[in-house]
């Protein structure tokens, strides 16, 4: 592990007071909203900051317009679906 990885592990888990003090229903969601941070390490590394949460912020606003982009799809299929129907 770098430096940097050490950095951003130190981060994520400064976090954990604020996500244990969540009703529980948010506290999973919070766990896993930060779990996919790791997916984005390598982008992390690449932007040099003092601040890791800043580069945590921005792998969590990725990772949730990645999951709006996907429903608004599923949205459009269905509303494809339905209209084709409709049609008929």
């Amino acid at each position: 592990m770098t430096l940097a990885d050490g950095e951003m592990v130190e981060e994520l888990d400064s976090w954990r007071r604020f996500a244990d003090a969540l009703r529980p229903e948010d506290r999973a969601l919070f766990r896993e909203m930060l779990r996919l941070c790791y997916e984005y390490f390598p982008a992390i590394h690449t932007k040099s900051s003092p601040f890791p949460t800043e580069a945590l912020f921005a792998s969590l606003l990725l990772a949730q317009h990645k999951t709006i982009a996907w429903l608004a799809g599923e949205v459009e299929k269905l509303k494809a679906g339905k209209d084709a129907r409709l049609d008929t």
